[in-house]
């Protein structure tokens, strides 16, 4: 087998469970309606604000996994982690579609939903950080930028699948049989992914860099992580903030909100995440691809926040617009800006921890970003048209966003493979002379 298909075995495996992990988080969004008809069934607001909880409890349990999957990947290895993970994502997700309605069973049924959603936020809080190590650490010099693109690109394209198969499914059956059982079909289509993925990654071997440093492992990996690398935690907090609002702005919030307050057609509004989200997915690899090539840090983590604090505006004027062309470039827009950043993040954020500890900075930065800021960005941009009174309240919060994300991008030394070559050299004449 050659060094190529090793590597690019190594993408798949490490790709597949955030590609599952996104696919129910947009299956999630699209069926609430259903979800919480099943599980919910009270009266008014209240059913779908449960639905939500239901939803938002996963992030509050994703910083623990990051630091219990973290530590384990890099004490003992980042394989048998990623084992882990992906089989309590796909598990939980199948719960999910083979656990029996309120009706039947009563309040175990909502109490067995949030358990799998605690299961699975759980694990995910050691997938990000798992897979982007795995991914960086068996690239080959000069593409690991291209190579870590992959772990971002994998989340729009599982947005782009779940959107086509939930309009499938809305156009093909009636809305009483869709939220009844129909809901449940993509749901169910996780477990034998997660099987393949899980064999995947049995079959994956250890990064030469991490075996280096596995030699003398460190006993405490959070701990080193929070005493001599908390600046880089920072940093890398900062750098994810706008990426992570936008993308959930597109897929938590929006969808809701053009529906209800805009009169945007449903259909459109899922046309507009289906075109956006595939274009996105490409323009990620591009820019992953671009960066091997020209240096990461100005060109890709400075000029994203840039681009997604320009088009704030013009996105959301473009998408409560309501008509076909306007709601389709406004999601074209919003994730070709998405996509300039989030192509170099995964290996910058990668790069700025060494490998005894990677797997838990990652992972740490990672998952307080996305819970703090990812998670919490329809609520609060729900609480910030409220309080103004006026929707503009939406895309002056992603331009707040992007400055936190400009001034982390600023603080970033450049890491391209360049760079480490020079370094490499440097080092090489002075141990010489």
């Amino acid at each position: 087998m050659t060094d190529t298909v090793m590597r690019r075995k190594r993408v798949l495996a490490a790709s597949v469970g955030n590609f599952i992990d996104f696919f129910e988080f947009g299956l999630y969004g699209i069926f609430t309606t259903a979800i919480a008809l099943n599980f919910f069934p009270v009266e008014g607001k209240a059913s779908l604000l449960l639905t939500f909880a239901g939803f938002a409890v996963s992030f509050v349990f994703r910083p623990l996994g990051a630091v219990v999957f973290g530590h384990f990947g890099d004490r003992l290895g980042r394989r048998g982690a990623l084992a882990v993970t992906i089989v309590g994502i796909s598990v939980a997700t199948f719960v999910i579609g083979v656990l029996p309605a309120t009706g039947s069973i009563g309040i175990a049924a909502p109490v067995v939903l949030v358990i799998a959603r605690v299961v699975q936020g759980f694990c995910t809080g050691g997938e990000f950080g798992g897979a982007t190590t795995v991914m960086i650490e068996g690239a080959p010099d000069g593409r690991r930028a291209f190579y870590g693109s992959w772990q971002n690109a994998t989340q729009l394209f599982a947005t782009v699948a779940s959107t086509g198969i939930g309009m499938i499914l809305a156009v093909s059956m009636p809305t009483t049989a869709l939220n009844d059982w129909g809901w449940r079909i993509p749901f169910l289509l996780t477990l034998p992914l997660g099987l393949v993925g899980l064999y995947l990654r049995l079959r994956l071997s250890e990064a030469e860099e991490f075996t280096r440093a596995a030699e003398h492992p460190e006993r405490a990996p959070l701990g080193v992580v929070l005493r001599q690398h908390w600046r880089s935690v920072l940093k890398i907090i900062a750098m994810i903030v706008v990426g992570t609002s936008v993308t959930y702005l597109q897929a938590g919030f929006f969808p809701a909100y053009l529906v209800r307050e805009a009169g945007v057609p449903q259909s459109l509004v899922y046309a507009g995440m289906l075109v956006g989200s595939l274009v996105g997915a490409i323009g990620i690899l591009v820019c992953g691809r671009l960066a091997d090539r020209i240096g990461r840090q100005k060109p890709f983590l400075v000029a994203g926040p840039i681009a997604q604090g320009a088009l704030a505006i013009p996105v959301y004027l473009l998408a409560v617009r309501g008509d076909p062309v306007s709601v389709i470039c406004g999601y074209l827009l919003l994730n070709l800006g998405l996509s300039i950043n989030c192509g170099v993040i995964s290996c910058a954020i990668a790069e700025s921890f060494p490998a005894r500890v990677r797997y838990t900075g990652i992972s740490l930065g990672y998952t307080v970003a996305v819970s703090v800021f990812g998670g919490a960005t329809p609520l609060i941009l729900t609480g910030l048209v409220a309080a103004s009174g006026t929707p503009m309240a939406i895309p002056v919060y992603v331009l707040a966003a992007s400055v936190v994300s400009l001034l982390g991008a600023l603080s970033y030394p450049e890491t391209g493979w360049r760079n480490r070559r020079s370094a490499q050299r440097d080092s090489t004449v002075e141990a010489a002379m």
